[in-house]
């Protein structure tokens, strides 16, 4: 029977919690749960808390951001309480992977940004707060949750070194380059013009 109690094994059952946090699809369970439809035939399809605000229910969207986002921040706490920050770096990226590519839902899943958030502000919260004033303020500049989104990631690695959290680089990178991959439909339709404002069906 394999030793389940080394680093590397430690490792691989923190990135496997966090992966199960992470596909929990809080915003199919909502929408379901408060009769709003199938999200699947809602606006862009997406599981996430922008597509569940197509469905006109702005308490079933905050629901689906702060649940979205908590379990990426549960997934590092966990983690980190039990384990180690190298089990918590991994549990988090393995949760963002959950959201994103559940394997309850065929591998489809959200976009991953309030996931995202919510791991960076468990991780290091000077670094979340400065990535959520990042979406913030281009969401209100822009009115366009994509661009929010991207310009949140974009930064984020800027912040990981302006606020001395360099041992972060590597993950803040990885998801960086998820976050514009699971993003690639949304900058065609940006570099377009035809990216739809939040809130808009």
């Amino acid at each position: 029977m394999p030793d389940l109690t080394t680093p590397l094994a430690m490792l691989a059952l923190w990135g496997a919690l966090g992966y199960l946090l992470g596909s929990i699809p809080f915003g199919m369970l909502l929408a379901k749960a408060m009769g709003l439809g199938n999200l699947r035939s809602i606006g862009s399809g997406n599981i996430g808390a922008t597509n569940v605000l197509r469905t006109g229910n702005k308490k079933a969207a905050a629901l689906t951001l702060l649940l979205d986002g908590g379990k990426g921040a549960a997934a590092v706490l966990l983690a980190r309480a039990f384990a180690s920050e190298d089990a918590a770096q991994l549990a988090g990226l393995m949760a963002f992977l959950g959201h994103c590519f559940p394997v309850w839902l065929g591998f489809k899943g959200g976009k991953g940004v309030a996931t995202f958030l919510g791991l960076l502000l468990a991780l290091a919260w000077p670094v979340g707060l400065a990535a959520c004033a990042t979406w913030l303020v281009s969401a209100l500049l822009l009115r366009i949750s994509s661009f929010a989104a991207l310009m949140a990631a974009a930064m984020s690695t800027i912040w990981m070194v302006l606020f001395g959290h360099g041992q972060m680089l590597a993950l803040g990178a990885a998801l960086t380059l998820l976050i514009f991959w699971t993003h690639r439909a949304n900058i065609t339709r940006l570099r377009a013009g035809t990216e739809p404002k939040i809130g808009k069906k």
